[in-house]
């Protein structure tokens, strides 16, 4: 019987302390010193909730940017169903699946270059906001194109809006298409109203 309370109480202790005091301590800490941050990194447009840098999101106009593929169940970046396809490398019907992307992107770019991985796999969680440089600059020429802006201004926002890791060795730079197409918004704005 003794050790039967003992074990109860050392249950409940750790219940408490590891499923009550641990996380809203941490979370307190959190709002504290990274508001925005714990509370999702959310974007708002006029008090109205358009998004998160924390995950990706589907844009469908061609003068856009586009991210990663998503295979999450239902819809493109659901974030209630994360995941990846779960084909493996050998899957004929991954290959099959990539080589349309391939064939999609080279008929939008009207080009027969070779298309960066990243535009045509998606990621394990199904839901990354980032692209690679490559990738961005792939849609360069559309986009200026598109939005009848010069190469250049197109380049110099994706140099701007590029995330560079904390440790060079630890990755390679990224973009965030939901901010570089918010970028890509306002450059256009600025560029009508000046005209």
């Amino acid at each position: 019987m003794h050790l039967f309370r003992s074990s109860l109480v050392m249950l409940l202790l750790l219940t408490l302390i590891t499923g009550l005091v641990y996380p809203l301590l941490v979370t307190g800490l959190a709002n504290l010193f990274f508001p925005w941050q714990a509370n999702g990194s959310l974007i708002y447009q006029d008090d109205k909730l358009i998004g998160s840098t924390l995950i990706g999101q589907p844009f469908y106009r061609t003068d856009y940017f586009q991210g990663r593929p998503s295979m999450t169940a239902e819809m493109p970046y659901n974030s209630m169903a994360s995941g990846a396809s779960q084909l493996a490398s050998s899957n004929p019907l991954l290959l099959n699946e990539v080589t349309q992307r391939v064939q999609t992107w080279q008929k939008m770019m009207n080009n027969h270059q070779v298309v960066p991985v990243d535009l045509v796999t998606a990621s394990g969680s199904g839901l990354d906001p980032h692209i690679s440089m490559q990738a961005a600059y792939y849609q360069a020429d559309n986009i200026a194109h598109q939005r009848q802006l010069a190469k250049n201004e197109i380049n110099q926002l994706i140099k701007s809006n590029t995330i560079s890791p904390f440790i060079s060795f630890m990755g390679e730079p990224v973009v965030n298409v939901f901010t570089l197409n918010q970028a890509l918004d306002k450059l256009t704005f600025e560029k009508k109203a000046n005209e």
